[in-house]
C-alpha cells in the first residue's frame, strides 16, 4: 500500500476528533512516531520518511520503511466484538476520543465500538533504551465480559538492511495472558483473527517478518479497567537488549536485528526491542546473572579452606 494511500486512510479514521493529529517523541535516545489511535509510523511533514521506532543513536529506523505495519486490536471474544488501528490494515471499529502530546510523551484514547475505551500513554521508563506504553482498557460495554483479547503487532523491517532481519521472540511459554505469538508483521491486529502459534524461538531469518503477540486477559467487571505495559526501544548490544527487559520489568519480548547482526554484536548497529509486562510472565532475567553476596562469601571460604589444605599436604 502506497505510503500517500495509508496517511490519508489514518487522517479520514482520526477526523471525528483531529485531523491528523500525531506526534513524534523522544526520550534523546529513543524516537517514536506516534499516530492519533496509538498505532506507530507516521510522516512528521518535514517531507521525509516515516518515522516508526528510531535509535537516534545510529540513527536506523525498524519499523516504517517498506510499509506502515504496525498496530493494535481489542476484543471481547463473547460478543464478537472487536476493532483495530494499523495504518497499513486499516481503521475499523476504532473511533478517537483524545490525543495529546509533548515533546517526550503522548496518550491517545479510543474507543471500540460501545464495549471498550483503550488508552495507549507513551512515556520514557527507567531505562534510557525502552519507552513504556501503558495500556488501560475499561469495560463501556454495560455488562460484565468474559473473554477480554488484546493483539499487537508490527513488522520488523531494521535498517541498515530492512526487509531481512533476525527476529527473536522470547518469554511466552511462561506468560499466562499469552495466547500466541508468531513472525506474522503483516497481519491487521484483529485479535479474533490470530495466526498460529510459533511460541519461543531465537533469530529466526534472515527474512522480512515481524512479530505479532496475541493476549487472553480474562475477566473485565463492567466499568472496570485493566492495565499491562508495553515497550518499544533499541540497545547498542543484545545483551544490553536483556539487562533493559530486566530493568522494566518486562516478561515477554521480541528483538529485531539486521541481517548483519545476528549475534547483536555488530558495533554500530542496534537491537531493537518490543516488549510486554504484566501479561502473566517472570521477569526477563539480565545480561549477566550477579552472584549473591552469601554465595560470594561462600566461595570465598571454600577457596580458603582449599588453601589450608593444600598447606597441611605441603608440610
Amino acid at each position: 500500500m502506497k505510503y500517500a494511500l495509508v496517511l490519508g486512510m489514518a487522517a479520514f479514521a482520526a477526523a471525528p476528533f483531529a485531523v491528523n493529529a500525531a506526534s513524534v517523541i523522544d526520550n534523546g535516545t529513543i524516537q517514536l512516531g506516534v499516530d492519533d489511535l496509538g498505532q506507530l509510523n507516521i510522516f512528521d511533514g518535514s517531507g521525509g520518511a516515516p518515522i516508526g521506532l528510531r535509535d537516534l543513536r545510529t540513527g536506523f529506523e525498524s519499523t516504517s520503511p517498506g510499509c506502515l505495519c504496525e498496530g493494535w486490536g481489542a476484543a471481547v471474544a463473547e460478543t464478537g466484538v472487536f476493532g483495530y488501528a494499523n495504518n497499513d490494515s486499516g481503521i475499523v471499529n476504532v473511533t478517537g476520543v483524545s490525543f495529546a502530546s509533548t515533546a517526550s510523551t503522548a496518550t491517545s484514547v479510543a474507543n471500540v465500538g460501545t464495549s471498550l475505551q483503550v488508552t495507549h500513554a507513551f512515556a520514557p521508563s527507567e531505562s534510557d533504551d525502552l519507552y513504556r506504553v501503558t495500556v488501560s482498557i475499561t469495560n463501556t460495554s454495560g455488562a460484565d465480559i468474559t473473554d477480554l483479547r488484546y493483539t499487537r503487532v508490527m513488522d520488523w523491517d531494521i535498517e541498515p538492511t530492512p526487509f531481512s532481519e533476525y527476529v527473536t521472540i522470547g518469554g511466552t511459554a511462561a506468560a499466562t495472558a499469552v495466547l500466541s505469538s508468531n513472525t506474522n508483521g503483516f497481519g491487521t491486529g484483529n485479535p479474533l483473527t490470530p495466526d498460529a502459534d510459533m511460541g519461543d524461538f531465537v533469530d529466526a531469518g534472515a527474512t522480512d517478518h515481524g512479530a505479532q503477540f496475541n493476549f487472553g486477559f480474562g475477566e473485565l467487571l463492567m466499568d472496570e479497567t485493566f492495565t499491562f505495559d508495553i515497550y518499544y526501544g533499541a540497545s547498542l548490544s543484545e545483551s544490553a537488549a536483556f539487562d533493559a527487559l530486566n530493568a522494566v520489568g518486562a516478561e515477554v519480548y521480541s528483538f529485531g536485528q539486521s541481517n548483519d547482526n545476528i549475534d547483536g554484536s555488530t558495533p554500530g548497529r542496534s537491537t531493537f526491542i518490543f516488549g510486554f509486562s504484566g501479561v502473566g510472565g517472570v521477569v526477563v532475567p539480565p545480561s549477566v546473572i550477579p552472584v549473591p553476596a552469601s554465595a560470594l562469601l561462600l566461595i570465598g571460604a571454600i577457596g580458603m579452606l582449599g588453601g589450608l589444605r593444600a598447606r597441611r599436604k605441603a608440610a
